[in-house]
């Protein structure tokens, strides 16, 4: 039996960035906050909730007064940075560079318009971090559809002008652009940015190419991660022996029941290392205890 990580798998340069910067400010003795959890993985809040990080909302950040606090790398709208300013907040901005990117284009192409005819259509998530950070560019008037059946709601007699949270599936973007394009009035025009990050976008295909090479894949993400959702589906759709986990905990004994001969283990752009590290070694002990011969 083979036990394999997926060396493609893991923190993105976002995320990476985002963890250095507060490990610096912690390792320095700084009091830090984070605006929002610094990643979707409550295994990595919790390493670093232990290092001295605390994790608030929107609410507590209101009332802070002259103290530090992270912005994580999915990013914040500019009402976050209007308020830092007015309380005395020392901002440690470790916005993705990716997503700083599409911001500001998002806030020129809202500029550019002075009488917000076009409309500014973003596919994303509704409430995700990322995708309040892109609507504030434009003042809470973008307009968030989350699957390409929601384009049915744009108005094509309209110009249109389309963006994508960086995480989203691509063919799902693409399928959207089509639809825009077959049902645009010929008076309007539609202008799209394919704004999907390639370091998310090109995880799709190898780990698809990873599921199906094994009997028996552990996709270990935490519950709150959109991008490892997303990466999760593409893993079942060539491999129905995939199972979604937060923690070694969930590794159940039934998941290798059909003494399968290959374990691939692969995570999110949110998912570290050493969790699936740990992973592993789950695997390891429950083969042992079921006597199943393995390699490492």
């Amino acid at each position: 039996m083979v036990i394999e990580i997926d060396s493609g798998s893991g923190f993105c340069f976002g995320v990476t960035r985002a963890i250095g910067k507060a490990e610096e400010e912690l390792t320095a003795g700084r009091q830090l906050y984070c605006l929002g959890d610094i990643v979707h993985n409550g295994r990595e809040v919790q390493r670093l909730q232990a290092l001295g990080l605390t994790t608030i909302d929107h609410s507590q950040f209101a009332s802070l007064r002259d103290a530090r606090v992270l912005l994580r790398a999915h990013g914040e709208p500019p009402s976050t940075y209007a308020r830092a300013a007015e309380n005395g907040i020392m901002l440690i901005d470790a916005t993705c560079p990716v997503v700083l990117h599409l911001q500001e284009r998002i806030r020129r192409e809202y500029e550019s318009d002075p009488s917000h005819l076009k409309q500014i259509v973003i596919f994303g998530k509704r409430g995700h971090a990322e995708v309040l950070g892109l609507v504030g560019q434009t003042e809470g008037t973008a307009i968030v559809i989350e699957t390409p059946d929601e384009a049915v709601q744009l108005d094509f007699s309209r110009d249109i002008a389309l963006y994508s949270q960086t995480t989203k599936s691509l063919e799902g973007f693409r399928q959207v652009v089509e639809f825009i394009r077959a049902h645009i009035s010929p008076s309007a025009t539609f202008t799209y940015a394919d704004t999907i990050c390639r370091q998310v976008a090109n995880r799709m295909p190898h780990i698809r190419e990873f599921a199906a090479c094994h009997d028996v894949v552990l996709f270990v993400c935490g519950h709150k991660s959109s991008n490892g959702h997303v990466l999760f589906e593409e893993c079942r759709a060539v491999n129905t022996q995939s199972h979604l986990i937060d923690s070694p905990a969930e590794i159940s004994p039934t998941f290798f029941a059909n003494h399968p001969q290959t374990i691939g283990i692969c995570g999110a752009t949110s998912t570290p290392k050493w969790l699936m590290e740990q992973c592993r070694e789950r695997v390891h002990e429950i083969i042992d205890a079921l006597g199943l011969m393995k390699t490492y």
